[in-house]
Parts: structure tokens; sequence; C-alpha cells
């Protein structure tokens, strides 16, 4: 007897696969809608598809394997996917950062949202490559002026579609400098190919930055996982401690507790 559910998740799967190759990438919200079935089911399917070589997973859906390893989102893109899992994310990594700590943020949408936890923590020296994450301390000192602002290190450097600054004249600046933390966003990360971007440039930079800090802290949400880019900046046994959310898979965090020594999923 032809086993029904096997036949369907196939079909489902080739479907997938066919708007792949037509639009060059899918999202998994557009997805659920047209083949009515839930989000664990296109993620499941995604999951199978990238196991397969067929398409990359990116941040909230999938894209051709051509496409994957060198498409940069922008900023704006990438802050409307998954907005409550980095909001948990940020709250528990900011519960890590002590008063009168010099930090390090990198570019990214989880790395913008921690940045507005720490505008109130006191006598802060905070080093970014972040456009966007420089404006958030920027605006919190506009708002409230009698407040002591923390100090904000902005390097220079080429602009990215993210907003990042990157490049040689951002590399120099960091490797000047000495973090007791760095908050490190990712495009993806796996066990083969570890932390990964579709930026060379912002490879480099933040290899800058993990070399110049004491202790690295990941912050990226769980659909990052299993996503290569182009160029490998990390391995997971670099990363001290992943702050992630509680929609990271079973294996998966078993696999991360065992690369990074330490694995925080917000929210539990």
């Amino acid at each position: 007897m032809t086993d029904t559910s096997n036949l369907l998740a196939e079909q489902r799967r080739a479907l997938i696969l066919d708007e792949v190759r037509r639009r060059g990438g899918v999202r998994v919200n557009e997805l659920t809608r047209q083949l009515n079935v839930s989000d664990m089911t296109i993620r499941r399917d995604l999951d199978a598809l990238a196991r397969a070589g067929a398409v990359e997973k990116v941040h909230g859906g999938a894209v051709s394997v051509e496409a994957a390893r060198t498409h940069e989102p922008g900023f704006e893109a990438k802050s409307a996917l998954e907005p409550s899992a980095k909001e948990e994310i940020a709250r528990a990594a900011a519960d890590l950062v002590v008063p009168g700590s010099a930090i390090a943020l990198s570019g990214g949408t989880t790395t913008y949202t921690l940045a507005r936890h720490l505008t109130g923590v006191a006598e802060l020296t905070v080093v970014t490559n972040s456009v966007r994450v420089a404006d958030v301390f920027a605006e919190a000192q506009r708002r409230q002026p009698e407040v002591p602002a923390p100090t904000v290190v902005l390097t220079g450097g080429v602009r990215t579609p993210s907003d990042a600054l990157v490049g040689p004249v951002a590399d120099r600046a960091i490797r000047s400098l000495h973090f007791d933390l760095l908050f490190l966003g990712t495009h993806g990360l796996s066990p083969e190919a570890g932390l990964s971007t579709p930026n060379l440039a912002e490879a480099e930079t933040n290899r800058a930055f993990i070399a110049s800090a004491r202790r690295t802290v990941l912050v990226a949400d769980h659909t990052k996982w299993g996503t290569v880019g182009l160029s490998s900046f990390a391995d997971l046994t670099d990363i001290d401690t992943w702050v992630t959310d509680t929609g990271l898979p079973d294996d998966a965090a078993d696999t991360a507790r065992a690369h990074v020594r330490e694995l925080i999923l917000a929210g539990r």
C-alpha cells in the first residue's frame, strides 16, 4: 500500500522546489498559505530539500543554491523576520552585560535589537561597525539628555546592504581595541561551515572582532541553523556562548552543545 503521507510530502517538496527554481527563492509564511500546511511542516520540507542539496536555507525561507551563497538581504528585509525571537534573545543577552564594561556589537538586526536593551547600562563603552546600532544610542541620548550616555565608538569602513561598516578601515580600528564581550550576529551557522556570511569583507571584519574579544557571544535565532553563506569566518568552537530561541530543534541544540561552550535558549 502506498504511504500517502510520504507521497504528499514528496509532492509538496516538488512544488516548493519548482517555486524556488522559478522565482529564485521562497518564504516560509508564503508557503504555509499556498500549501495550507503548518509553519513547522514547511520548515521540515526545507530542511529535507537543503539536506538533498536542492536549495539553501536562508533567514525566513530558502533560495536557489546559486543565489544563497552571495545574496545579502537589506536591513529592513531582515528586521521583519522572527521579531519576537530576536526580542527574547536580546533580553537574555542583555543580562550578560556588566555596568562599566567594554563591549562590541557587530552588524545585524539582532544586535540592533540588543542595543535597545543596553541604553540604560551605566558607564558602558560600545564599539560597533553598525550604523543602526550607533543610531540607537544616539537617539536614546537625544530623548533623555540628563541620563549619562554610553561611550560609543563607530568604526569607519564601507557600508553593506545591512548597514554594517566593513573593510580595511573597520578592521584596523577593531584590531587596535580590546573588548570584554563581543555580541556577534551571523547570516548562517552549521557544524560543517561554522558561522558564515555572503559578504567577503564582512567575514574579515567579523574575524577582527572575534580576535579582539575576551568572550564571544553569538546572538542568532533558530532559523540561522543550517544556512551557509559564501564565506566562513568562525568555527562553532570559537563561540563561548550562543543565545538563541526555543524554536531551535532538539537535535540542533544537542549538536550545538557539543561545539559551543554554553547554549542559552531565551524564553525558557
